[in-house]
Order: C-alpha cells, then sequence, then structure tokens
C-alpha cells in the first residue's frame, strides 16, 4: 500500500513525520513488513533520528549549514547548491521494521522530513510492505 502526504515547509526545518508513518502502518493494517518512507524532491530529504530533544535538531540543521554552505563558485543557476548538497548526505529516504503492527523505532528516535529549500510545497510517501 502506497500512502502520500503533503506539507508546506517554509523555513529550513527537519519536520517529526513520525506520526503519519505510524498512521500509514494503521491504516495498513500490516502487522508484520517494512515501512519505506519516500521524499521525491532534490533539495529534501528524509532521515531518522532523535526526536525527544529539539537542540539535536538544532545541532543537526547547524552542523549541515556549515559542512555544506553557499559558494560563489557553485555553477547551479537556481542558487540552492547547499540544499542539493545537504538532501544528497541526508538520503532520500530510510526503511522501518514493522513488528506487531508499530514501528520498530528506538526510544528516542523518530522519522523527518529534512526542507533544506524553503518555502515550498513537498510531498512524501510511505510504502508498507508485508513481510
Amino acid at each position: 500500500m502506497l500512502f502520500e502526504n503533503k506539507l508546506t515547509t517554509p523555513k529550513e526545518a527537519f519536520i517529526d513525520i513520525t506520526p503519519q508513518v505510524r498512521e500509514a502502518v494503521v491504516k495498513s493494517g500490516v502487522t508484520d513488513g517494512i515501512a519505506i518512507v519516500y521524499s521525491p524532491h532534490t533539495t529534501a530529504g528524509i532521515t531518522i533520528n532523535e526526536n525527544a530533544d529539539p537542540d539535536v535538531v538544532h545541532d543537526l540543521l547547524l552542523g549541515l549549514s556549515k559542512a555544506f554552505f553557499d559558494s560563489a563558485e557553485f555553477r547551479h543557476n537556481e542558487g540552492n547548491s547547499a540544499a542539493h548538497l545537504k538532501a544528497t548526505a541526508i538520503g532520500s529516504s530510510v526503511t522501518v521494521i514493522i513488528d506487531g503492527g508499530e514501528l520498530l523505532l528506538g526510544t528516542w528516535q523518530g522519522v523527518y522530513f529534512c526542507e533544506f529549500d524553503p518555502p515550498r510545497n513537498r510531498k512524501f510517501f510511505v510504502k508498507i510492505i508485508k513481510g
């Protein structure tokens, strides 16, 4: 089963989409399998990281901005090469095991949509595969 979710991203951010992924699992009725979460955008990504302390998201965004900064040497005429670099480093998808009808995430883990080129209207997909 494939589920499409839409969101609007006003600023660079990590947006916790764990509730939407859990909802897809429930709607699918799958109790054992996998959930694949995928972003079809070249300047956004999907990752799993800590969702208990908001300072972690702050630090991730800060670290990515320091590692992948805009440069006058970039040739891409849209001026968002740093966003492409960040999205490539993060990746466009994650896979989460479904066990007993629940996402098999660690205690502090959440699934994030990572926006690097705001503001945008975005979407992401959740594919549930029965095991």
